[in-house]
Order: structure tokens, then sequence, then C-alpha cells
């Protein structure tokens, strides 16, 4: 299976120790993914499930509903489409170190029944064509160095009548680059996508914008709130990362508060569909 330079180093990034302890522990612990805030000091892991339900809410899902997350993390958003409407729910994630605790958890809460992980990458998926209602992802698709190609797959193995629905940090159309440069040097990426991107490569997938939800207000909120839970416990976030991740994570996440703050970056819920 072939994979870009972008998705080797998300896979080499989430398989390392420091990303392990820091993401488990201070990013939302099933949901490590952006969160929808109604209060400056609502916890991560509140905001960050608001942000599933929301995506949910806009969906018909049910028992016969079958799910793929591209980039699924930890997986708790398929574990919680599964609770909820019953869905069969497919988790495909590139690291293992996270698909591990993937399943512990899905074994955990009695869901393995209805949730599988998948190790591979979303530029190459492993499944059949038109095999899933719904394909869903939140803020992975980043990392991709042939989002193209990802969008290309998604749409290959959508059903006729399914819904491709995700969230991505994105860039404005009129984002500062000297403000982008140090978000893209943080994360080790060239660029990244936009809206209008997606429009674009959707479209030429053979996909409808079925709408999107602009929610960028949201961006600099969460990556303030996650630098102020790492600060108010930072013992224990070297302790469990070490000193070098720590430093890092702390000036990335002022770089992505700034740039989200000046409106260079934009993020939110995008649905297409499949006709």
């Amino acid at each position: 299976m072939t994979q870009s330079d972008g998705v080797q180093k998300a896979r080499d990034y989430y398989n390392s120790r420091g990303a392990e302890g820091f993401y488990s522990t201070f990013w939302g612990g099933e949901d490590i993914h952006l969160g929808i805030y109604t209060t400056e000091s609502e916890s991560i892991r509140e905001a960050s499930r608001r942000t599933v339900v929301r995506m949910a809410d806009r969906l018909d899902l049910g028992p016969t509903t079958r799910v793929l997350d591209v980039g699924a993390g930890y997986g708790g958003s398929m574990r919680y489409l599964s609770k909820t409407f019953g869905c069969n729910t497919v988790c495909l994630n590139l690291s293992e170190v996270q698909n591990r605790r993937n399943r512990a958890m899905n074994e955990a809460q009695d869901l393995s029944s209805l949730v599988s992980v998948v190790d591979g990458n979303f530029e190459e998926l492993p499944f059949d064509n038109a095999s899933f209602d719904v394909v869903w992802s939140q803020d992975a698709l980043l990392h991709s160095g042939r989002r193209e190609r990802v969008v290309s797959e998604v749409a290959r193995v959508l059903k006729p009548g399914g819904t491709f629905t995700f969230t991505d940090p994105m860039q404005a159309d009129h984002a500062d680059p000297a403000l982008l440069e140090p978000v893209l040097q943080r994360i080790d990426l060239d660029s990244l996508a936009s809206p209008g991107f997606y429009r674009r490569v959707a479209e030429e997938a053979g996909l409808s914008l079925l709408g999107f939800e602009d929610l960028s207000e949201q961006l600099p909120r969460h990556y303030a709130r996650v630098l102020e839970v790492l600060e108010a416990d930072e013992e224990e976030g070297r302790r469990l990362s070490g000193d070098e991740y720590v430093d890092s994570m702390k000036t990335g996440l002022r770089h992505w508060i700034a740039a989200g703050e000046a409106g260079s970056l934009v993020w939110g819920v995008f649905r297409f569909g499949r006709p």
C-alpha cells in the first residue's frame, strides 16, 4: 500500500511516545479533534464530543447504516455512532499505537461487534467500491500530501446516495503567509487545503456539496483551551511526553491561535453527497 510523505510523517508522529501521552491525556481522551465550545472554560472532552454530535445530527443514521471514519484516531466518534444509533462502523487509522487503544476501548465498552478497527491510510482505502453509506473524518485530511486522491477514494467507496462529512483545519483564501508559515512548519506540511479546494476536488470526484457550516471562530478557541489545560498540568505533560515535545507543542499551539484569531484559518463541517 503506497502513501505520501505526509501520511508517513503523521504515522511516525502519532506512534511516538510524546503524541500518545499528550493526546490520550490532554486532548479529549476518546475524541482527539477540534471542539465546539459554549463557554471559554468548558472541558475539551465535552466540547470535542459536541462536534461529533453536531455532525451526526445532520445525517440519517440507524442500525442499517455502515460508516467509515478515515483517520479515526482513538475511535470515539464511531463508538458514539454505534452506541447511539446502532450503526456498523469502521475506524481506518494509520497509527498502530492509537489503534491498539481504540480496540481496547471498544472491548471495554462492549462495542467490538459494531466497531471494527483497520490499520491503513486514507490515500489507498482497502475497501470495495460503494461499500459505505457515510464516510466521516475529523481533522485528519490535512496530513495527506495527496488530498485529491483521498477525496477520490472516499467517492469510490461511497454508495449512491451516500454522504461524506468531515472537518479539517484549512487556510483562508486571504491567509497571511507569514502567519501560516509557523503553523505549517510545526506540523511539517507544505500547505493546508482551503474550502475552495475541497469544493473543487469533490466536484471533480463526482460529489455534490450539501452544506458547509463555518465554525472558524472555534479553532483558536480550541487551541487556546488545549494550551490552558496543558499549562495547568505541565509537570504531568512533561512526564508523559518529555520536555522537547511539550515545549514544541506550546509553541505550535500559540501559532495556531495567532493565525486563527487573525482570520487566516478556516474550520467547519462539510457535507458532500454522492448522487
